[in-house]
């Protein structure tokens, strides 16, 4: 498709083009992060679990408040598809979309998984990222992406004409079934965009299109993170593996995923409690008098 204007330029357009760039929501307004807490937390911790995904497929899972969880990377190069909902309301989900904004397209040690509105809080504070040290490659591209959706078979129907059922947005819908008992067609409702654990994309700089390569991610590499509230977790071990470009015709294979969880120890979590939901009113203008914004 040529996606050249059909338009011609106007006389500022170049004037138009050089105005200030900065971010939406200023560093300095994000709540503190307290890694040195997080350390703390860390130091010591238990493991009480662990488990294994199967290739192309999902596990959901529950985190206590408080307590640790591993994404690992068991064996071969593997990415992983990762939703969140509280455990006690499961309305309030991850929000891909606030967590982009608030943090950046790709997360790392000190970034935080929030939650869907009204409520707007943190769900999980990454802690510990092995591949934090890949930062932005040549292509502009990094590692954890929130910017992706999740594979699914309604986009394979459209592209290729044919019905698949191991993608991951039904993956993690089996998941849900499984973990929750909950009707297939609730836990389609509630299967959302996703974190992409150890999948590495980017923006190409000329068509701007969403674009991957091949995961650096190893055997034995993880990320970390800090469950804020009683949680949730689903993790599907994408059919397309490490998610490199291939050839037509090539095999796509998929591998296993881990997931870890950890107790701190007696005494680390002092004086720490779970993050509020969001103290906005919640009116929008209705009943209030006033009409800032």
């Amino acid at each position: 498709m040529d996606k050249r204007p059909s338009v011609s330029e106007p006389a500022d357009a170049a004037s138009r083009r050089r105005q200030r760039k900065g971010p939406v929501y200023p560093v300095a307004s994000r709540p503190v992060v307290d890694m040195a807490f997080y350390n703390k937390v860390r130091d010591g911790m238990e493991k009480v679990s662990e488990f294994t995904i199967a290739p192309r497929d999902a596990e959901a899972f529950d985190v206590p408040a408080g307590h640790l969880f591993r994404i690992i990377c068991p064996g071969a190069p593997q990415v992983g598809d990762f939703n969140l909902w509280h455990k006690h309301d499961l309305q309030e989900s991850f929000y891909s979309g606030k967590t982009r904004a608030i943090h950046a397209t790709h997360l790392t040690v000190g970034d935080r998984l929030w939650s869907s509105m009204p409520y707007l809080r943190p769900m999980a504070t990454i802690t510990y990222d092995t591949l934090q040290w890949y930062g932005w490659d040549e292509d502009g591209c990094g590692i954890h992406d929130v910017i992706g959706t999740r594979c699914d078979p309604y986009i394979n129907r459209m592209l290729r004409g044919t019905d698949a059922h191991h993608y991951c947005h039904s993956n993690l819908i089996r998941s849900m079934v499984k973990h929750l008992g909950m009707p297939m067609p609730e836990a389609e409702r509630r299967v959302h965009d996703v974190m992409n654990v150890f999948m590495c994309t980017g923006f190409d700089r000329e068509t701007h299109q969403y674009i991957k390569k091949a995961s650096p991610v190893r055997q034995g590499d993880f990320i970390e993170f800090f469950a804020e509230i009683d949680l949730v977790g689903a993790l599907s071990a994408c059919p397309a593996g490490d998610c490199a470009i291939r050839e037509p015709g090539e095999t796509w294979n998929s591998y296993e995923l881990k997931v870890e969880l950890y107790r701190p120890k007696k005494g680390a979590l002092a004086g720490w409690t779970p993050p509020s939901r969001n103290p906005y009113s919640g009116d929008h203008g209705i009943h209030a008098s006033s009409t800032a914004g």
